[in-house]
C-alpha cells in the first residue's frame, strides 16, 4: 500500500546480540589489526617508523580517554542512541582512515575511531547485560568471547594477508559495510533504555579522569621501550599519575560523581572488577612477552612468533562452548579458582628451560592457557554483575572496561619492564629475562585465584517470572534464535 513504510520485524533480544558482536568483532580487530602494516604506512607516506606509531598510540590513548564518560552517556542521552552513534562515527572515521592522503589524516582519524571505540565496549555490554537477566547470561559466553578472544587474535594475520595482497587501505575499509549493516540492525532492532543520571554532569571529575587515563595510557604504552626517562613518558606517567589519585578522591566524596567507585564497595561485582585486572594483566603480559622468547629461544621469525599464539584463540572459543554448561553446576567461585591456578601453572611451565624450543609444547600450553584461562574470565565476566541493578549497569559497565584496560597495560608494562624495554634482534638473545617475565605473569595470575575466593557460591538463579523485566517461560534466547532462523 502507497503511503506505509513497510518496517523490518526483528526481535529486540536478536538484534542487541548481532550489532554487539558485529561492532565488537570491529573493534576487537581494529586493536591488533593495524600492527603488521606500520611498515608499509611509513613508506607510502615517506615517514619514519616511529611517526607511523602515532597511528597506534592515538587510538590506544583515545580509547581510553572515551571510557571515564560512556556510562553517564549511555544514561543520560540512552544507550541505543550513544551506542549507535558510537558505531556510526566508528564506521565513518574508518572509511576516512582507509581514504587518508597523509599521515596527519590517519592519525586524528584514527583517534576518532579509538575515541568510539571506547564508548562501544561498555556500552554494548550494558546493552546486552540489559537485555539478559543474570540468569541467562552464562548463555552469552558464546556471544562475549568472538569480539574479545578471536578478533584480536585474527588481527595480526589479518593484516598482514590483506596488506600484501591488498593494501593497507583494505584494513579499514573492511569495517564499512559491516558497520553499517550492523548500525542499520539496531536503528529497527533494538530498544532504547535512558536511565536518567542523578544531578549534574561531573566537570571536575571529567577533566579528572579523563585526562589521567590517557597520559597513563600513554607512558604505560611507551615507557618501556623508549625509556622511563625520557621527558614526554616521564611527565605523562608523573601528571597521569596525579590525576588519577585526584580523580579517586574526587568520586569518592562527590554526590554525583562521573565514575560511581562506590560500585567497587560491592563484594561480588568488585571482586570481579579486580579479577579483571589482574587476569588481563597476566594474559596480555604472556602474549606480550612470550613471542619474544620464543624468537630468542628459537630464532623463529616475528610472523611465526605471532602465529605460535593462535591456538590460544582457539582454547577460548571451545571455553565459550563448556562455561555456560559447567557455570550452573558448579558456581562462580569452584570453577574460577581451579582455573586459574591451572592457568598459572601453564603460564610457569612456558618459562622452563627447553620448553620454548618445542613448537608443538609452545602450541598445546597455548591451547590450555586458551582454556582455562578463557573459563576463568568468563566465568567472572557473566557472574560478577549478578548483584548490579539495572539502574547502575552502565556505570558498572565502564568502571569494569577502565580496570581491565589498565590492568593489560600495567601487564605489558611490567613485562617490558623486566626484559628491559628491549626487542629480539638475533636468535642468540639472553631469553632468560623473558622467563623471568614470565614468571610475572604466572604470579599475577596465581594471585587472582586469592581474590576468585570472594566469588559466590552458587550460580545465578532464575527469578519468579512477576518481574516484569525477566521474560516469560519461552521467551529466553533459543527462542528467539529460533524465530529468527524461520524469518
Amino acid at each position: 500500500m502507497s503511503g506505509l513504510l513497510i518496517r523490518p520485524r526483528i526481535r529486540p533480544r536478536v538484534a542487541v546480540v548481532l550489532v554487539y558482536t558485529a561492532a565488537m568483532c570491529m573493534n576487537g580487530l581494529d586493536s591488533t589489526i593495524v600492527n603488521p602494516a606500520l611498515y608499509t604506512i611509513a613508506g607510502d607516506f615517506g615517514r619514519p617508523l616511529s611517526a607511523a606509531n602515532t597511528v597506534e598510540t592515538a587510538f590506544l590513548v583515545a580509547l581510553a580517554v572515551g571510557l571515564p564518560v560512556a556510562g553517564w552517556l549511555g544514561d543520560r542521552f540512552g544507550t541505543k542512541r550513544v551506542f549507535l552513534g558510537s558505531l556510526t562515527a566508528f564506521t565513518i572515521a574508518s572509511a576516512v582512515c582507509g581514504l587518508a592522503p597523509d599521515l596527519n589524516t590517519l592519525v586524528v582519524a584514527r583517534a576518532v575511531q579509538g575515541l568510539a571505540g571506547g564508548l562501544l565496549t561498555p556500552v554494548g555490554m550494558t546493552l546486552l547485560f540489559r537485555a539478559f537477566p543474570p540468569h541467562e547470561r552464562m548463555k552469552l559466553a558464546k556471544v562475549l568471547i568472538v569480539p574479545t578472544a578471536l578478533m584480536p587474535a585474527l588481527g595480526p594475520p589479518l593484516g598482514g594477508l590483506l596488506t600484501e595482497h591488498l593494501s593497507w587501505h583494505w584494513l579499514f575499509f573492511v569495517n564499512v559495510p559491516i558497520g553499517t549493516a550492523a548500525v542499520l540492525l539496531g536503528v529497527f532492532g533494538l530498544r532504547e533504555h535512558v536511565e536518567g543520571p542523578e544531578g549534574k554532569f561531573d566537570v571536575v571529575g571529567f577533566w579528572l579522569a579523563t585526562p589521567a587515563l590517557g597520559l597513563l595510557t600513554y607512558a604505560l604504552g611507551f615507557g618501556p621501550s623508549q625509556g622511563w626517562t625520557r621527558p614526554a613518558v616521564a611527565v605523562s606517567a608523573a601528571l597521569g599519575s596525579v590525576l588519577l589519585v585526584a580523580a579517586v578522591l574526587h568520586q569518592v566524596r562527590a554526590k554525583t560523581p562521573l565514575l560511581r567507585l562506590r560500585l567497587l564497595a560491592d563484594r561480588v561485582y568488585g571482586s570481579a572488577s579486580a579479577l579483571a585486572g589482574v587476569t588481563a594483566a597476566g594474559l596480555m603480559g604472556v602474549l606480550f612477552v612470550f613471542p619474544l622468547l620464543y624468537q630468542a629461544s628459537l630464532g623463529a621469525s616475528a610472523l611465526d612468533a605471532g602465529l605460535s599464539v593462535f591456538p590460544e584463540a582457539v582454547g577460548l572459543m571451545l571455553a565459550s562452548q563448556v562455561v555456560d554448561r559447567l557455570l550452573p553446576k558448579l558456581g562462580p567461585r569452584l570453577l574460577t579458582v581451579p582455573a586459574l591456578l591451572v592457568a598459572a601453572a601453564v603460564f610457569a611451565t612456558l618459562a622452563i628451560p627447553g620448553v620454548a624450543e618445542n613448537a608443538w609444547s609452545v602450541r598445546g600450553l597455548m591451547f590450555l592457557i586458551g582454556l582455562v584461562l578463557g573459563t576463568a574470565v568468563l566465568t567472572v565476566q557473566i557472574s560478577g554483575f549478578e548483584s548490579i541493578g539495572p539502574a547502575d549497569m552502565g556505570q558498572a559497565m565502564g568502571l569494569f572496561q577502565i580496570v581491565r584496560t589498565l590492568g593489560g597495560a600495567l601487564g605489558i608494562a611490567a613485562c617490558a619492564a623486566v626484559i628491559g624495554g628491549g626487542h629480539v634482534t638475533e636468535a642468540a638473545a639472553d631469553p632468560g629475562p623473558y622467563r623471568t617475565a614470565v614468571w610475572v605473569t604466572a604470579a599475577l595470575v596465581a594471585a587472582g585465584a586469592l581474590i576468585a575466593l570472594r566469588l559466590p557460591r552458587e550460580a545465578p538463579q532464575p527469578p519468579p517470572f512477576d518481574d516484569e523485566d525477566a521474560p516469560p517461560p519461552g521467551e529466553g534466547l533459543a527462542a528467539d534464535e529460533a524465530r529468527a532462523v524461520k524469518g
